[in-house]
């Protein structure tokens, strides 16, 4: 018998020995979050989830515009320019129902237990299923404004405040996103999980001042609907699409969006990471 013989017999014989001699995959997180967002948004472009995004807005847009346009104008109200803010957000707000609903199915199958045994980064499942759904929220910003674009609003303040009102947008979508993300996680149920959501999206919307302006609420419920989270980002929103927005209208929103973050943030992680 050969050397050579000898050595290829040895291998055969104890296949450890082979693949100690072959290299270590070092996976890549890069890779891993491309592929799983691809994943999903492959997904919802197949089942049609897409093209949901892209018509809500105009769901939202005549649901709202056309019953209450006659009204404010009565009042010198020009509504397509007040009410389009709120129908962004509402759009938005759907984009977390689907992230939560999404979470909450993979927790529930068990695929997120099973990517936590396998060489994955920590937070490549979370944020994978976050960036898809700012692709969701991308597509429903880009439909909602072109259906307000028929409808008459505009963007007076120049490019800078339109691309700051899609910005803070989408901001807004992804906090949201991340924080119904964790409770998907938490909760592995879908359905009871849309519900609750549903609730508190349609009472913080109905009672702001998104849709109909502060003095025509009841004076004891004014101070809520004036300082909640939907009515101060409507306000700075709609200057960003009107003369611009200042300084003494942004901050308030954006502390709300931070504090926001600061709580979901953290939970969405700890969510995601726990062991079931």
């Amino acid at each position: 018998m050969t050397a050579a013989t000898t050595e290829r017999a040895g291998y055969e014989a104890d296949p450890a020995v082979l693949f100690a001699e072959l290299p270590v995959a070092q996976p890549s997180s890069f890779a891993q979050w491309r592929a799983l967002t691809g994943r999903v948004v492959k997904t919802m472009a197949t089942k049609g989830e897409l093209i949901v995004a892209f018509v809500t807005p105009l769901v939202f847009t005549l649901g709202f515009y056309l019953p209450l346009r006659f009204v404010m104008k009565f009042q010198g109200i020009d509504y397509a320019q007040f009410v389009m803010p709120v129908i962004v957000l509402q759009t938005m707000a759907f984009t977390m129902m689907s992230n939560a609903q999404l979470s909450a199915f993979e927790a529930l199958t068990g695929l997120s237990t099973r990517l936590q045994t396998m060489p994955i980064g920590t937070l490549v499942p979370l944020l994978s299923r976050v960036s898809a759904g700012l692709v969701r929220s991308v597509t429903s910003l880009i439909a909602a404004l072109i259906f307000g674009y028929m409808i008459g609003f505009r963007f007076v303040a120049g490019f800078w405040q339109a691309a700051l009102f899609c910005v803070f947008s989408l901001a807004v979508g992804t906090v949201l996103a991340v924080g119904a993300d964790g409770l998907g996680s938490l909760t592995k149920s879908p359905e009871s999980l849309s519900q609750a959501l549903t609730l508190p999206t349609l009472i913080f919307g109905m009672l702001s001042c998104g849709f109909v302006p502060e003095r025509s609420f009841p004076e004891w419920i004014r101070p809520f609907a004036r300082n909640q989270p939907i009515s101060q980002f409507s306000f700075a929103m709609r200057d960003m699409a009107a003369d611009g927005v200042t300084w003494q209208v942004l901050w308030v929103p954006l502390a709300w969006l931070g504090g926001l973050a600061i709580v979901f943030i953290p939970f969405a992680i700890w969510a995601s990471v726990r062991r079931s």
